[in-house]
Protein backbone atom coordinates (compact mmCIF):
# COMPACT_ATOMS: atom_id res chain seq x y z
CA UNK A 1 0.00 0.00 0.00
CA UNK A 2 1.09 3.23 -0.58
CA UNK A 3 0.43 6.13 1.54
CA UNK A 4 -0.17 9.69 -0.06
CA UNK A 5 -0.38 12.24 1.94
CA UNK A 6 -0.64 15.85 -0.25
CA UNK A 7 -3.12 18.91 -0.13
CA UNK A 8 -6.62 18.47 -0.51
CA UNK A 9 -8.14 19.64 -3.49
CA UNK A 10 -11.43 21.01 -4.41
CA UNK A 11 -14.10 19.88 -7.14
CA UNK A 12 -13.25 23.70 -9.13
CA UNK A 13 -9.63 23.12 -8.69
CA UNK A 14 -9.80 19.34 -10.01
CA UNK A 15 -11.69 20.74 -12.83
CA UNK A 16 -9.58 23.64 -13.19
CA UNK A 17 -6.84 21.86 -13.86
CA UNK A 18 -8.04 19.10 -16.11
CA UNK A 19 -8.99 22.34 -18.19
CA UNK A 20 -5.38 23.77 -18.17
CA UNK A 21 -4.23 20.42 -19.41
CA UNK A 22 -6.60 20.28 -21.72
CA UNK A 23 -7.48 16.83 -20.71
CA UNK A 24 -10.80 15.21 -20.46
CA UNK A 25 -12.11 13.31 -17.02
CA UNK A 26 -12.91 10.45 -18.73
CA UNK A 27 -9.10 10.40 -20.56
CA UNK A 28 -7.53 10.87 -17.30
CA UNK A 29 -10.03 8.15 -15.64
CA UNK A 30 -8.76 5.78 -18.37
CA UNK A 31 -4.94 6.70 -18.07
CA UNK A 32 -5.55 5.62 -14.01
CA UNK A 33 -7.36 2.30 -14.99
CA UNK A 34 -10.98 3.69 -13.53
CA UNK A 35 -13.60 3.95 -15.18
CA UNK A 36 -15.28 6.98 -16.41
CA UNK A 37 -18.53 7.52 -14.92
CA UNK A 38 -17.03 6.72 -11.47
CA UNK A 39 -14.91 9.86 -11.65
CA UNK A 40 -17.34 12.10 -13.09
CA UNK A 41 -20.10 10.95 -10.25
CA UNK A 42 -17.39 11.96 -7.91
CA UNK A 43 -16.69 15.47 -10.00
CA UNK A 44 -20.78 16.11 -9.59
CA UNK A 45 -20.95 15.55 -6.26
CA UNK A 46 -23.07 12.16 -6.54
CA UNK A 47 -20.33 10.00 -5.09
CA UNK A 48 -18.77 10.60 -1.18
CA UNK A 49 -15.23 8.32 -2.76
CA UNK A 50 -15.92 6.09 0.84
CA UNK A 51 -15.12 3.05 -1.24
CA UNK A 52 -13.52 0.78 -3.76
CA UNK A 53 -12.85 2.31 -6.84
CA UNK A 54 -14.52 5.69 -6.26
CA UNK A 55 -12.47 5.88 -2.88
CA UNK A 56 -9.11 4.84 -5.37
CA UNK A 57 -10.04 7.95 -7.63
CA UNK A 58 -10.77 10.78 -5.05
CA UNK A 59 -7.20 10.00 -3.30
CA UNK A 60 -5.85 9.92 -6.65
CA UNK A 61 -7.54 13.12 -7.98
CA UNK A 62 -6.59 14.55 -4.49
CA UNK A 63 -9.75 15.70 -3.36
CA UNK A 64 -9.41 12.87 -0.34
CA UNK A 65 -6.40 12.07 1.62
CA UNK A 66 -6.11 8.40 1.71
CA UNK A 67 -4.40 5.01 0.82
CA UNK A 68 -4.27 3.57 -2.48
CA UNK A 69 -3.85 -0.19 -2.58
CA UNK A 70 -1.49 -1.10 -5.18
CA UNK A 71 -2.52 -4.51 -5.65
CA UNK A 72 -6.40 -3.42 -6.57
CA UNK A 73 -4.96 -0.79 -9.12
CA UNK A 74 -5.27 -2.00 -12.92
Amino acid sequence: MARTRRNIRTIQEVSADFQQRGKSVAEWAREHGLRPGVVYDLMLGRSAGKRGEAHRAAVLLGIKDGVVDRAGAA
